[in-house]
């Protein structure tokens, strides 16, 4: 049997140090609040939270005094370093370089425009991202998620349109060429503008991720139910490979039977740990070993 990990799967930059971020306090400190979960696979946060790092929701955030909170890579909206000021809560902010860059676009575009501008997010709404990008522009934004959404755009007035860092390349520019052609019918194709904001690195794992399905006979997508970027990358490898299956935890490879002579792929979203796919296959190759007599 022949199993292979992709090696370009995993976490991305901005999750490693977030991670790293976490793991370095944690080691000189016993305990370290996480403003939601750091990363979006249930397996290390567990992980982290046997070393102290606690997860807490926005709620939680707000009756906490005179402690210390982590801010993961997806980011936070304007109000959260607001209400950390005021109840003295030191912020270790390890928001992702791209997403912050991000935001004080959006920011500047937003409080330069004036009320007639229209500042169009296109990704998951309630997803942590977008509610940090939302937040820069005092919620008046729109989140566009589904084609339902495009009817909330006033194509009688200038819109600029952003993207969530981890959404699919092709369904941007699909969504773009869709309010173009809104503001074309109207004559106001000028009113019209967008940003390509989608992180290449992730973005371009797409490609790569295709290329490694069709390579294999089966492939294992390990991803947390609640990846945005997991859901997006399997459906890329249910379409290049169909024998394609999802997998959160070890224990639900025993729905699957693996033959000998087949060649067997696992790959996984940005928020999946190398050590849980490394797991995986360990605990395939010690299934199919010859049991002693």
């Amino acid at each position: 049997m022949n199993i292979t990990i992709d090696k370009d799967s995993g976490f991305c930059f901005g999750v490693i140090n977030a991670i790293r971020t976490a793991e370095e306090y944690l080691s000189q400190h016993r305990h370290l609040y996480c403003l939601g979960d750091i990363v979006h696979n249930n397996e290390e946060v567990r992980r982290l939270a046997d070393k102290g790092l606690e997860v807490v929701s926005s709620e939680q955030f707000a009756q906490l005094h005179d402690t210390t909170v982590l801010i993961r890579a997806h980011g936070e909206p304007p109000e959260t370093y607001q209400l950390a000021k005021k109840n003295n809560i030191t912020l270790i902010d390890a928001t992702c370089p791209v997403v912050l860059h991000l935001q004080q676009n959006i920011k500047k575009k937003y409080e330069n425009s004036g009320d007639e501008r229209q500042i169009l997010i296109f990704g998951k709404k309630g997803h942590a991202e977008v509610t940090g990008l939302l937040g820069q522009t005092q919620r008046n934004g729109i989140v566009i998620s589904s084609a339902e959404d495009l009817d909330s755009i006033d194509y009688t007035k200038p819109a600029s349109l952003y993207s969530q860092t981890t959404q699919g390349i092709e369904d941007y520019y699909q969504l773009i060429d869709t309010i173009r052609q809104r503001y074309a019918d109207l004559h106001n194709e000028n009113l019209f503008e967008y940003h390509d904001t989608i992180c290449r690195l992730v973005a371009n794992r797409s490609k790569h991720i295709r290329e490694f399905a069709s390579q294999h006979d089966i492939i294992l997508f390990v991803s947390g139910e609640k990846s945005s970027n997991g859901l997006y990358l399997f459906d890329i490898c249910k379409q290049a490979n169909p024998r394609s299956v999802f997998i959160s935890r070890i224990e639900q490879l025993q729905q699957y039977h693996f033959l000998p002579n087949e060649s067997i792929g696992i790959c996984g979203a940005t928020s999946t740990p190398m050590w849980l796919m490394e797991q995986i296959k360990q605990v395939i190759i010690n299934a199919m070993l010859p049991c002693e007599n």
